[in-house]
C-alpha cells in the first residue's frame, strides 16, 4: 500500500458516519427485513411504511414519520418536502416498492441528508425476492 492508498484508506474512514448510527441502521434494517418476510414483495409502498412503523414500535426504536423538511435556496426557504421515516434524529429511511433502486432516488436521499444537516440514509425498496438486495446505504460526505 503506498502513501495516497493510506491517505483514501483514512479519508473513507473519516467520511463514514458513527458508529451510533451505523448500529441503529442496522437495527432498522431487520426491522425491514421482519417486515418483507412476514408481507413480501407486492404491495403498495405506503403498507411497507405501516408496517415498518409498527416494527419500528414493537422493537423500541425511535422514529418520527413524514417529517417536514424546509427546502433553503440561497438563504430561501423555497418550499417543504417530507422524508418518509426519520430514526432517532440521526438516520433517514426512505422506502420504495420499485423492483430496482435509480439513481434519482438515491439523489432524493442526499437531498434529504443535505437541508436535514444528517449524514445516513437508508433506501430501502420491498419490491425484491430477498430485502438485503433492496437495501442502499447513502452517505453524505462532510
Amino acid at each position: 500500500m503506498n502513501r495516497q492508498d493510506t491517505k483514501d484508506a483514512k479519508e473513507e474512514v473519516r467520511n463514514e458516519p458513527g458508529a451510533e448510527v451505523d448500529r441503529l441502521a442496522h437495527r432498522v434494517i431487520g426491522a425491514a427485513i421482519e417486515v418483507h418476510r412476514t408481507l413480501g414483495p407486492g404491495f403498495l409502498e405506503a403498507i411497507y411504511e405501516e408496517a415498518l412503523c409498527v416494527e419500528l414500535c414493537v422493537r423500541r426504536i425511535p422514529f418520527a414519520r413524514q417529517v417536514p423538511i424546509g427546502v433553503d435556496y440561497k438563504g430561501h426557504l423555497v418550499g417543504q418536502a417530507r422524508m418518509g421515516l426519520v430514526v432517532d434524529g440521526q438516520l433517514v429511511v426512505e422506502l420504495k416498492a420499485t423492483e430496482c433502486i435509480a439513481p434519482i432516488h438515491v439523489a432524493q436521499v442526499l437531498s434529504y441528508l443535505k437541508a436535514a444537516r444528517l449524514r445516513l440514509g437508508l433506501l430501502i425498496t420491498f419490491k425484491v425476492t430477498v430485502l438485503r438486495a433492496g437495501v442502499r446505504r447513502v452517505v453524505l460526505s462532510p
